[in-house]
């Protein structure tokens, strides 16, 4: 892996700063951060752009009168408010406590969206050119160097498992960065011990199930 290549450099540093990066991939970053100076010094740099996000805001006091429009709307006006059914009153708060735990509920979920593997692929002369984690239900891919695929091809994405038949995972997305969605199956492969590859195909994939055009790049599936 070519450490000297900046957008890779500052991916790893960002990585770094934010904690995604597993264990072994921190030990080894360290190790080569100990004598690069200036990757010290990359990664300093977001480490004070990440520290400026926890500042304080300055308070502000407000205005008298935005005061006055908030206490006119919160306080009851019964002069004007007409009787309510007891029965209705109690099917909104019902609906109401509802709503309230279904948003609780959907933000666990998406709280709960973690990578559970990772990829970075690499070309053939070794450079890293795409990296991908995969999620509970999807692939999401992040290019580093990735060239683009002429106008009338492909790239694909391929998983290679132990026994060495490739699996399409599907298309690579529009300009390298994206979604790619997993059916049941292909969520199965990624628990496994398999490699990933992309290789250059006809326009909408191959045409065999089978890769049919040269591998691009390659990269081992590692648990996060």
């Amino acid at each position: 892996m070519n450490y000297q290549n900046p957008t890779l450099r500052r991916a790893l540093a960002a990585d770094y700063a934010i904690g995604l990066m597993p264990p072994t991939a921190r030990r080894r970053f360290e190790h080569l951060m100990a004598d690069d100076q200036a990757l010290q010094v990359e990664l300093a740099q977001w480490q004070e752009t990440l520290a400026t996000l926890t500042l304080p805001i300055a308070e502000e006091p407000v205005p008298e009168q935005v005061w006055d429009r908030i206490v006119a709307r919160i306080e009851p006006q019964r002069l004007h408010v007409p009787r309510r059914s007891r029965v209705r009153h109690w099917a909104r708060l019902t609906a109401l406590a509802a709503a309230v735990v279904l948003a609780v509920g959907i933000g666990m979920f998406y709280n709960r969206d973690e990578a559970l593997y990772s990829a970075t692929l690499v070309s053939a002369a070794n450079q890293p050119a795409v990296q991908i984690r995969a999620f509970g239900q999807y692939l999401q891919v992040e290019p580093v160097n990735l060239a683009s695929a002429p106008v009338d091809r492909s790239m694909e994405l391929w998983a290679i498992p132990a026994d060495g038949k490739p699996i399409s995972l599907g298309l690579m997305p529009a300009g390298g960065k994206g979604k790619i969605s997993l059916n049941e199956s292909q969520r199965k492969l990624l628990g496994e011990p398999i490699a990933l590859a992309i290789s250059l195909e006809p326009a909408g994939g191959s045409p065999t199930g089978q890769p049919t055009g040269p591998v691009l790049y390659h990269g081992e599936v590692v648990t996060l």
